[in-house]
C-alpha cells in the first residue's frame, strides 16, 4: 500500500522541481512554424488558443482567413482543433501571435504555381478595376490582368461583376505577384477549333503601319502589311478601313503566346488581286486555300514542290516570323506595367 502521506524531503522532489522539469521539457515555438492548436477561449476580436506552451497564444481576427471575417465563430468554435501558424515570437506577457491566414496563402500559392504548371484556365470574377487592368481573386490571392490582356469591347468599368475565363502569366510568390490574361484563354479556346489553313471571314478592327488587326469570333489575329498582296503595298489604310468585313486565311496558331496570324496574300488567284479586285480574291479564297493546303502537305511530307510554290511558301514563313516580331508591340509583358500591378497578398 503507497504511503500518502510521504513528505516532499522525503520522495526528494519539491515544486520548484517539478517546474524545473517542465521549464526542461518545454516545447520552444518559433515564428514560421506550423503548430497544432486547441481553441478554449473565443473573444469578441479574437481566440485563445492552446499550442501546448505555458501561455495561452492568441489569433486575432484579422489573421482568421484569407477573406474578410466579421466574427471570430465565422472561423473556430470552441474546442476545435486545427493548425496554425506562428506570426510573432512572445510578446512581454510571453504570449505568441497566431494566424490561420499565411497558412491558407501557403497553400493558395502552391495551388496557383500547380495550376500554371498545367496550363490549367481559371475562370474568376472582376471585382475592381484601375488604370492598368482589372483585379480577380484566384485560390483567394489578388490576381491582375494588365489592359492589354483584357479582350472584350467593353469599358474596364463595365467588367466588374463579370466572370472570365484566364491563363496565367506569371506566378510570382517571392515578388508576391499573380498576372493572368483573358485574352489568351480566349484565344486558345478559338484556337482549339482553328486550322492552319482555315479561311475565315472577320472584321477590320485596328489598323497600324505594319498591318491589320481582324476580330475572327471574338479573337484577334494580325493581317501583316507583307502578307496582304503579292504586290507592294505602302500601307494597309490603302487597302483597308476599319470595320471592313474581310476573308482572310490562318497561317500561324501560335497557342503558347496567343497570336492568331493572317492571309489575303495566300487567296490571290494572280498576284495583286487584292488591290485590283478584291471580290475575286474572296470567291475564290476556299479554293486557292485548298492549294495552299496541299503545298504544306506536300512540304512535311518532304514532296517538291514546284520553284514558284517553294518561293511562296518561304515568304510565308518570313512573313510569320515578321508577325511575331512587330506583333510584340501590341501585347506588352506584364513587365511593362509592373507599377499597375498591385500585390497578390494584401497585407
Amino acid at each position: 500500500m503507497v504511503n500518502q502521506n510521504l513528505t516532499a524531503t522525503e520522495i526528494g522532489f519539491t515544486h520548484e522541481d517539478f517546474a524545473a522539469l517542465l521549464d526542461k521539457y518545454d516545447y520552444h515555438f518559433s515564428p514560421g512554424d506550423i503548430v497544432p492548436g486547441t481553441v478554449f477561449s473565443i473573444e469578441p476580436r479574437g481566440a485563445l488558443i492552446d499550442i501546448g506552451a505555458k501561455t495561452a497564444a492568441y489569433i486575432p481576427i484579422q489573421e482568421m482567413s484569407i477573406n474578410r471575417v466579421d466574427s471570430p465563430e465565422e472561423v473556430l468554435q470552441s474546442n476545435e482543433t486545427r493548425e496554425f501558424f506562428i506570426l510573432t515570437d512572445e510578446n512581454e506577457d510571453g504570449q505568441l501571435t497566431l494566424s490561420i491566414r499565411r497558412i491558407e496563402y501557403m497553400r493558395a500559392w502552391e495551388r496557383v504555381r500547380q495550376l500554371q504548371a498545367e496550363d490549367a484556365t481559371v475562370r474568376s470574377g472582376v471585382f475592381a478595376t484601375n488604370r492598368g487592368g482589372a483585379l480577380v481573386r484566384i485560390e483567394g490571392l489578388r490576381g491582375f490582368i494588365p489592359g492589354s490582356h483584357i479582350s472584350t469591347r467593353k469599358p474596364k468599368e463595365e467588367l466588374v461583376g463579370e466572370e472570365l475565363p484566364l491563363k496565367f502569366l506569371e506566378v510570382d510568390e517571392e515578388r508576391n505577384r499573380l498576372v493572368l490574361s483573358h485574352r489568351r484563354a480566349l484565344v486558345e479556346r478559338k484556337m482549339n477549333r482553328l486550322e492552319v489553313g482555315e479561311v475565315v471571314i472577320g472584321t477590320v478592327r485596328g489598323i497600324k503601319p505594319y498591318g491589320a488587326f481582324i476580330d475572327i469570333g471574338g479573337v484577334s489575329g494580325l493581317l501583316h502589311i507583307s502578307e496582304i498582296s503579292h504586290e507592294h503595298i505602302d500601307t494597309p489604310h490603302s487597302v483597308f478601313n476599319v470595320n471592313d468585313e474581310v476573308k482572310v486565311m490562318i497561317i500561324d496558331l501560335d497557342a503558347e503566346r496567343g497570336r492568331i496570324s493572317l492571309s489575303t496574300k495566300q487567296l490571290e488567284p494572280e498576284p495583286g488581286d487584292m488591290i485590283k479586285n478584291r471580290d475575286l480574291v474572296y470567291d475564290k479564297a476556299e479554293e486557292m486555300a485548298a492549294k495552299y493546303r496541299e503545298q504544306m502537305l506536300a512540304k512535311q511530307q518532304g514532296i517538291t514542290a514546284a520553284p514558284v510554290e517553294a518561293v511562296e511558301a518561304v515568304e510565308a514563313v518570313e512573313a510569320v516570323e515578321a508577325i511575331e516580331a512587330i506583333a510584340e508591340e501590341e501585347i506588352p509583358p506584364a513587365t511593362e506595367v509592373e507599377e499597375e500591378i498591385p500585390a497578390a497578398v494584401e497585407e
